[in-house]
């Protein structure tokens, strides 16, 4: 067991010196999956989140605020999710999910605001990839 945790943490290294490479949106992604994906499986699922959290093609940081205060604007009921919200999470298909404005360069995935959070969502399989707060 103690290796595991010493491959997840070089893992974990890794992917982060990774995403400092790339953009800024990237990095944020995965730390953020990280931190998901160690409070729902510890160690090797923080390994996972952060795979799934630097997912190209997601908000980058500097679009952030923008993006949410896109969002707020629209006024979209929030969904209410019993569940935690956290990159990797599989939301229900009953969520609403919304087109993201072609001037943020998404066109994979969509948005949703999920317990009063605005999450970016793949619509193929209701994963969120990404949190904007």
């Amino acid at each position: 067991m103690k290796r595991a945790l010493v491959w997840s943490g070089g893992a974990m290294a890794a992917a982060l010196a990774l995403a400092a490479c790339e953009s800024p949106g990237t990095t944020t992604g995965v730390v953020t999956g990280a931190a998901g994906g160690a409070l729902v499986a510890g160690p090797p699922g923080a390994v996972v989140g952060a795979a799934a959290g630097g997912i190209a093609g997601a908000i980058a940081d500097e679009n952030a605020p923008r993006f949410r205060t896109y969002v707020v604007q629209q006024q979209h009921p929030s969904f209410a999710y019993s569940g935690d919200v956290v990159v990797g999470a599989t939301l229900p298909n009953t969520v609403v999910i919304y087109d993201v404005p072609p001037d943020y360069n998404v066109t994979t995935y969509k948005y949703a605001v999920v317990n009063g959070r605005v999450v970016l969502v793949d619509p193929t399989t209701y994963r969120i990839v990404q949190i904007i707060d």
